[in-house]
């Protein structure tokens, strides 16, 4: 049998340095796990509604 040569092992990931760096990428929750009292659901149909263009109707 062949043996196999050593691969160098990859560090630890560093999710604090990552953080620092890039930031959160994804909230602690989503908008379907808040529900109405966390979320801007009105004020968003709202801003939706007022960028309609005038064509498309409604």
């Amino acid at each position: 049998m062949s043996e196999q040569p050593d691969t160098p092992k990859k560090p630890p990931v560093d999710k604090k340095r990552l953080a620092r760096i890039f930031g959160d990428v994804f909230p602690e929750t989503t908008s379907d796990e808040r529900g109405p009292e966390g979320s801007q659901g009105a004020s968003d149909d709202e801003w939706l509604r007022s960028q309609r263009p005038p064509h498309h109707g409604g």
